[in-house]
Order: structure tokens, then C-alpha cells, then sequence
């Protein structure tokens, strides 16, 4: 009986190792669609703050347009004046209003030359930027599209090997399906190991020669107590003789008396369960 006991686990093991790392990557997908959000959404940070920058270049060109155009006609007025002067008082000054209103003149068309500048370089980066943002919200919403499909599709999986394991279940402990689907969260998906001349292939730690009489009997469900993986007897190459080697393996005094308390798995390296609603 406790053979065909085996057997099941062995057989669920598989099955749950699949489904736990099926429920994993149906967490673990969505994550690559944040990271996309979280890019598309920068870029348009950027975009708006690239434009801001560009409506003030605008808005700069257009004072220092403004600014060359007065400075221009003040010049001009002053040289159409020029010719109706008849003191040298009125020359001197009419002189430095013009020199005056051509530095100012110069000076303008250099700001509105460097802003125009500024006005061309931000309008390509707005439109790049643009180009940008279009490009990944077309790519982040066929990635929503591949992963919707991709997700649904781990689900139907899922719910098969909940079926099998419903099939393989009848018969057995809960509290042992309990403690043995823990332990194979967190053992890396092995619940269930043989022992092999007094050692757990699980931990690779030697046993007791009692303890692991006890393995080798098979009346019961039996766990390591280094390890906590449920064991079961295996012939060594070397033979039952080596199994039984007192000299390698301690005794059962060497160990505290174990109870469900010992199998539990500590919450610091309990990684974090998958909570998922199937009937959804």
C-alpha cells in the first residue's frame, strides 16, 4: 500500500513542480508589460517637457523678432532724419542714436538667430520623440494582445493539472498534500527522495541507521529531518549490507523528537505563495 503511496507522490510531484511554475510565470508575465508602461510613460514625460521648452523658444523668437524690427526702424527714422540737421549738436546725437540702434539691431538678430536655432534643433526632437511614443504604444498594445493570449493559455493549463491532481489525490493525507506541496515550493520542486546507502539524495546528509530502518520498512510517511522531503527506500549500488553501515549513520538519539512543527517551512524562506482565482 505505502508502495502505491509512493508512486502518487512521485507522479504528483511532477504535476504540482508544473503548476507552481505555471502560476509563477502567469505573475511574472504582466511584470514585462509594466516595465513597457513605465518606458512609454517616461517618453511622454519627456515629450511634454521638450515641448514646454519649445513653446519659450517660440515665444523668445518672437519678443527678439519683435525687438530686431523696432531697433531697425528706430535706425531708419534716425537716417531719414540725418539729411534735415543744421548743428553739429544735432549731428553728434542723431550719430549715436543710430550707432546706438545698430548695436541694438545686431545684438537682436544674434538672439533671434541663436533661437531659431534652439526652435529647429527642439521641433526635430519632438518630432523624433513623437515617432518614438507611436512605436512603442503600437508595441505595448501587441504585447498586451500576446499576453493576454499567452496568460489564458497558462490558465487552461493549469486547470488540466489541477484535474490530474485531483484524480491522484483521493486517498491521501491532506495534511500531508498540504506539507508536501510546501516543500516542493521551496526544494526547488522536489518533494519526494530516496535514500541510498543512509543518505537523503535530497540534502545529501547521512542518516541515522534507525531512522533510515525506518525508511527501509515503508510502513509510514517518513521526512527528513535535515531536509523535511518525504523519503523512500532505495537499493545502494553497493547493496543493502553498506545500507545498514552503523559505522556512517548516527542514531536516532541524535536527533530531536520531530513533530509537524519541525516539517513547516520558516516564513523568512517561504517564497512568496501565487494566490490565483481559477473560477475567474
Amino acid at each position: 500500500m505505502m508502495e502505491e503511496v509512493f508512486k502518487k507522490l512521485q507522479t504528483l510531484q511532477d504535476i504540482l513542480s508544473d503548476r507552481i511554475i505555471l502560476e509563477h510565470d502567469i505573475q511574472e508575465i504582466p511584470k514585462v508589460l509594466s516595465t513597457q508602461e513605465e518606458l512609454l510613460a517616461r517618453l511622454k514625460k519627456s515629450f511634454i517637457d521638450k515641448n514646454q521648452d519649445y513653446e519659450k523658444a517660440k515665444a523668445a523668437e518672437r519678443e527678439y523678432r519683435n525687438l530686431l524690427m523696432d531697433a531697425e526702424h528706430s535706425r531708419e527714422r534716425a537716417e531719414k532724419t540725418m539729411d534735415a540737421i543744421s548743428t553739429q549738436r544735432e549731428y553728434e546725437a542723431l550719430d549715436k542714436e543710430i550707432r546706438d540702434a545698430s548695436e541694438k539691431e545686431q545684438q537682436y538678430r544674434k538672439d533671434l538667430q541663436r533661437e531659431e536655432r534652439l526652435l529647429s534643433d527642439l521641433d526635430e526632437q519632438l518630432q523624433q520623440s513623437a515617432a518614438l511614443i507611436a512605436q512603442q504604444e503600437q508595441e505595448l498594445e501587441e504585447r498586451r494582445s500576446g499576453i493576454k493570449a499567452e496568460v489564458t493559455e497558462k490558465h487552461v493549463l493549469v486547470e488540466q493539472l489541477i484535474i490530474k491532481e485531483k484524480n491522484l489525490t483521493p486517498g491521501l493525507d491532506g495534511d500531508i498534500l498540504f506539507k508536501f506541496e510546501r516543500i516542493i515550493r521551496n526544494k526547488g520542486g522536489k518533494g519526494i527522495v530516496g535514500i541510498k546507502g543512509g543518505v537523503c539524495m535530497g540534502c545529501h546528509m547521512i542518516l541515522p541507521v534507525q531512522f533510515a530502518n525506518e525508511v527501509r520498512l515503508g510502513e509510514k510517511i517518513v521526512f527528513c529531518p535535515y531536509c523535511s522531503r518525504i523519503l523512500f527506500y532505495e537499493e545502494s549500488e553497493q547493496g543493502a549490507e553498506d545500507f545498514f553501515n552503523a559505522e556512517d549513520a548516527g542514531s536516532l538519539s541524535d536527533l530531536d523528537d520531530m513533530d509537524d512543527e519541525e516539517y513547516d517551512m520558516d516564513e523568512e524562506e517561504e517564497e512568496e505563495k501565487v494566490n490565483i482565482d481559477y473560477d475567474e
